[in-house]
């Protein structure tokens, strides 16, 4: 036991436990897991053609008609992003007079989790 001089409290070491990842649960497929509780959760689904890097200066020297030079060649893929987390890649395609996006490439659950660390 302790004594703190000043206040006077009596205290005591704790003895802590090692807490194990996952809380103790073996891990379970994607599979195996019940997604019916999220199925209405929206999400915002995001298809980028490419990036531009500029000074607010130049930003704010745009007008109708300028153009802004992208970093990605024509003809490469799009990425798809969900709430903002790429997921896939694709090509444009138009359906009955809007365009869409064919998806040739998922990310994988692995590849996605990498991402994020």
């Amino acid at each position: 036991m302790f004594e703190d001089s000043v206040a006077g409290v009596t205290s005591e070491a704790a003895e802590l436990k090692e807490l194990k990842d996952g809380g103790g649960q073996a891990e379970r497929p994607l599979a195996n897991v019940n997604l019916d509780m999220i199925m209405d959760v929206s999400v915002t689904v995001s298809i980028e053609v490419g990036r531009a890097r500029m000074s607010i200066n130049d930003l704010l020297k745009l007008s109708q008609g300028a153009i802004i030079e992208l970093d990605r060649m024509a003809g490469e893929p799009l990425d798809v992003l969900v709430n903002g987390t790429l997921v896939a890649r694709g090509e444009i395609v138009v359906v009955k007079e809007k365009f869409g996006i064919m998806l040739t490439e998922v990310v994988s659950p692995e590849e996605r989790l990498r991402r994020l660390r």
